[in-house]
């Protein structure tokens, strides 16, 4: 029985002896391994530039057509701060100051009128168009900037 134990012990040591000596020659090679890979570049996400908001300054008219059929003409001025608006609303039942933001080519903004009117649409040089909504009811509508 003692003679197993010494085996096993032996055995165990052997073990031990026989991986501290594979340990420098496997890591040898692994390091020269690494060595010969071609070298690879990380490069981090760039940050993606920030594109301009679209020029809306200046007079525009405003056609639009409510989900009821009927059609109207309003007039709007656009002051422009970087991607903030604000300006001027004259329709024909009511006027008043206006504030939106540009994103890009989206345009979004509000009168301060009594019935407040939100327009929303895309602007492609000295033309908008999108849907605008009032009291629930929405509708069409485009504008012309005079080239």
């Amino acid at each position: 029985m003692s003679s197993n134990f010494t085996q096993q012990v032996f055995t165990t040591k052997g073990l031990a002896e026989r991986k501290k000596q594979l340990f420098v020659p496997v890591f040898a090679f692994l390091v020269l391994l690494l060595s010969l890979m071609p070298e690879r570049t990380v490069v981090g996400q760039q940050v993606p530039q920030e594109q301009q908001a679209a020029d809306v300054a200046g007079d525009w008219t405003v056609y639009s057509k409510g989900g009821d059929g009927k059609t109207a003409t309003q007039y709007i001025t656009i002051k422009q701060t970087g991607n903030t608006i604000t300006g001027h609303f004259k329709g024909p039942n009511q006027s008043g100051s206006l504030k939106g933001t540009i994103n890009v080519r989206h345009i979004v903004f509000q009168t301060d009128t009594r019935e407040v009117l939100t327009f929303r649409g895309t602007v492609d040089g000295n033309t908008m168009e999108g849907t605008f909504g009032i009291r629930g009811v929405h509708g069409t509508w485009n504008a012309r900037r005079p080239d």
